[in-house]
């Protein structure tokens, strides 16, 4: 849902990875077993400055279940990239 709301929200690119982790609640426990591991997915966005509060508001609308949320929702960091470089034309974008 959050790719899909990215997109039609005119941010088409997003790298997707499959990874592994666990959040506050520490995994979920079925029976006697424990899975500290599970299977999440980890967005990668690099945006405008003056696009980030639509960007972070987006993708909360999306993730967020129901109306108030629910532990697994996921997390947003927002962080600075200093530069960043086309490797096929060499050339340093702004």
């Amino acid at each position: 849902m959050v790719m899909k709301a990215l997109f039609e929200a005119g941010f088409p690119a997003v790298t997707k990875l499959s990874v592994f982790g666990r959040g506050k609640q520490r995994g979920i426990k079925v029976g006697n077993v424990t899975y500290d591991e599970l299977p999440k997915d980890l967005l990668m966005i690099v945006i405008p400055l003056k696009d980030k509060d639509f960007v972070v508001e987006t993708i909360m609308d999306a993730a967020r279940t129901g109306d108030k949320g629910q532990f697994g929702d996921g997390k947003i960091f927002v962080t600075k990239v200093e530069e960043n470089y086309t490797i096929s034309s060499g050339r340093k974008e702004v």
